[in-house]
C-alpha cells in the first residue's frame, strides 16, 4: 500500500473513530442529562440514604453500621411480630429443606408446588372467596389486578391517595383516570352519576384501599361497596394493610362484601413473610389464570416464603386475640398522644401518622426518636403531598411495656 492510500485509511479510521466517539458522546448525554437534572433538582430534605436493618430482640432492629445501637421497631409493618415467630422459622426451615429455596420457573411450567395449593385453597376459605392467586409481590398483584378489570375503554375512579401500585397498573392498563377524595363518597357517587349519564354503557372500576398506609385511614367499606354495585362498577379493594389485623378475625374489612370483585393482599406485613395474592370468584380467577401477564411471565412465589405464609394464616386463625389486643393498644396510644398535644392520628388500626408538616422537622424528629432508641421513619412527598410529612409510627403486638412512655419522652412538646 502507498504513503497516500495509507494516509487516506488512517484519515478514514481517525474520522470514523471520531464520529463513534461523538455519537457516544451525545447518547450519553441524551439519556444521563434528565436524570441528573431531576437528582439536582432534589431538595436534600427529600433525598433518601437505605441502610440495612438486623434483628435485636423483641421487636428492635439494629442498624448495621458500626457504632449502631438497638431500637425499638415503631417503623416495620410486621405488625403482629410474626416474622420470627418459631412457627413460621420451621415451617419455611422445612419448605428449604424439602423444596429448595427458589420455585426455577412459573406456576404455569415447573414452578407449582402443593404449598403453593395449599395456601391458596386456605385463604379462599379464610376470606370466603372462590379462587386465589399467588404473586411474587404485592406490586406485581396490583398491576394484575386493574388489568384484569381496567382496559383503555374503562374509567378509573380512584381514591387519591392509593398505593402507587395501582396507580402503576392504571397507566399500564389503558385506562382513563379520575381520582376522587380521600374517603370521600359523595365526591365518587357524584363521579359515578356523571359517568353513568355521558356513556351508560361504559365499564367503570372504582379502587380504594380497606387501610391506607400512610394514613391509618378507612373507608366506609359498605357504603362503598354498594355504591359500587348500584351503578354497575367494579370495585377492587387492596386489603394488604388489614389483613391479619382489622374485620372479622382479621380477614380484612372487606370480609363477607361480595360486591368487592377483587381482593388484593400481601404476606409482607401481619403475615410476616412475603408475597402476595388476589382473591375474587371464579370467573375473575379463571381470566387471571389465562389471561394474566404478570401471573403467567415470573417465576413462581418461592416455597419458604409461602409455607411461613400458611403457618401464619394459622397463627392468625388461632390467636385473633393478638389482633384484638393491638387494636386495644393502638386507640391507647392515639388517646396519650393527644392528650400530649400532638395531632390525634387518625383511623383506629395500628398505623399511626404524626403530621407535623415540614420535612426537615420530621426528619429532626427522626433523629430525636433514634437517639432514645426508637426506630419510626420520616415520611416526605413524593409519598404523602407537599407540606404532610409525618412520622409514621407503627405499633406491634409484641412492643415490651412501657414503650408508650418511652415514646413520649422522645416526643416532647408539640
Amino acid at each position: 500500500m502507498g504513503t497516500r492510500s495509507a494516509g487516506r485509511l488512517n484519515a478514514h479510521h481517525s474520522a470514523a473513530a471520531g464520529l463513534v466517539q461523538a455519537h457516544a458522546t451525545g447518547s450519553e448525554l441524551s439519556w444521563r442529562a434528565p436524570l441528573e437534572a431531576a437528582l439536582e433538582q432534589l431538595p436534600a430534605d427529600r433525598r433518601r440514604q437505605p441502610r440495612s436493618w438486623q434483628p435485636a430482640g423483641t421487636a428492635g432492629l439494629q442498624c448495621t453500621a458500626p457504632g449502631s445501637g438497638p431500637l425499638l421497631d415503631l417503623a416495620s409493618n410486621d405488625y403482629l411480630g410474626l416474622a420470627s415467630h418459631p412457627a413460621l422459622l420451621e415451617a419455611a426451615g422445612q419448605a428449604l429443606q424439602h423444596e429448595g429455596v427458589g420455585a426455577g420457573a412459573s406456576r404455569l411450567v415447573s414452578g407449582g408446588r402443593g404449598v403453593h395449593e395449599r395456601l391458596e385453597e386456605a385463604l379462599a376459605n379464610w376470606l370466603g372467596r372462590d379462587q386465589v392467586l399467588l404473586f411474587p409481590s404485592g406490586f406485581q398483584a396490583n398491576l394484575a389486578a386493574v388489568q384484569a378489570l381496567a382496559d383503555r375503554h374503562t374509567l378509573v375512579l380512584a381514591d387519591r391517595l392509593i398505593h402507587h401500585s395501582l396507580l402503576v397498573g392504571i397507566r399500564a392498563s389503558g385506562a382513563r383516570l379520575q381520582r376522587f377524595a380521600h374517603n370521600q363518597l359523595s365526591d365518587l357517587e357524584r363521579r359515578l352519576q356523571r359517568a353513568r349519564a355521558e356513556q351508560p354503557q361504559r365499564r367503570l372500576l372504582v379502587i380504594s384501599e380497606s387501610l391506607f398506609s400512610m394514613e391509618g385511614t378507612s373507608p366506609e367499606l359498605v357504603e362503598l361497596s354498594a355504591l359500587c354495585e348500584r351503578y354497575g362498577a367494579a370495585l377492587l379493594l387492596d386489603e394488604a394493610h388489614a389483613l391479619g389485623v382489622l374485620g372479622p378475625r382479621g380477614s380484612g374489612l372487606g370480609h363477607g362484601l361480595n360486591s368487592i370483585s377483587l381482593i388484593s393482599g400481601t404476606f409482607g406485613k401481619a403475615f410476616g413473610s412475603g408475597g402476595a395474592f388476589l382473591a375474587g370468584d371464579a370467573l375473575v380467577g379463571e381470566w387471571l389464570l389465562q389471561h394474566s401477564g404478570p401471573y403467567r411471565y415470573t417465576t413462581a412465589l418461592a416455597p419458604p416464603l409461602a409455607a411461613a405464609a400458611l403457618a401464619a394464616l394459622t397463627q392468625i386463625q388461632q390467636h385473633p386475640e393478638r389482633a384484638s389486643q393491638l387494636l386495644e393498644r393502638a386507640g391507647r396510644w392515639r388517646d396519650r398522644l393527644e392528650a400530649a398535644g400532638w395531632p390525634r392520628p387518625p383511623g383506629c388500626g395500628p398505623i399511626l401518622p404524626l403530621l407535623v408538616g415540614d420535612n426537615s422537622r420530621a426528619l429532626a424528629l427522626q433523629q430525636q426518636l433514634e437517639q432514645a432508641g426508637l426506630l419510626s421513619v420520616a415520611i416526605r412527598p413524593p409519598t404523602v403531598p407537599a407540606g404532610k410529612a409525618r412520622l409514621r409510627l407503627v405499633l406491634r403486638h409484641d412492643l415490651p411495656a412501657g414503650s408508650l412512655e418511652l415514646l413520649l419522652r422522645a416526643l416532647g412538646t408539640p
